[in-house]
């Protein structure tokens, strides 16, 4: 997935972020790193996590298990949902 950089970067730097889709971050980190490609810290959000890196051309590299975040069941009436009277 190629998605818009954030809004803070300079002109000269990179626009567009890579991200790759893991199931896994931490395991993926881990045997990237054996074979010399390091990336930073582990970020979390909400059911997910992420890490960066950059490639040789300065281009923000990303690997997300955002695609495989578990959705939290919503409380909300689905939708085309007409309540009946008891």
């Amino acid at each position: 997935m190629l998605i818009q950089a954030s809004k803070g970067q300079r002109t000269g730097q990179s626009c567009i972020k890579i991200v790759f889709d893991v199931p896994d971050v931490v395991a993926f980190r881990g045997r990237c790193r054996k074979q010399g490609l390091t990336f930073g810290p582990i970020h979390r959000g909400e059911g997910y996590a992420f890490a960066n890196t950059r490639d040789p051309a300065k281009n923000l590299v990303q690997i997300s298990s955002r695609k495989f975040k578990k959705q939290r069941r919503s409380l909300a009436a689905p939708p085309g949902f007409i309540p009946t009277a008891s």
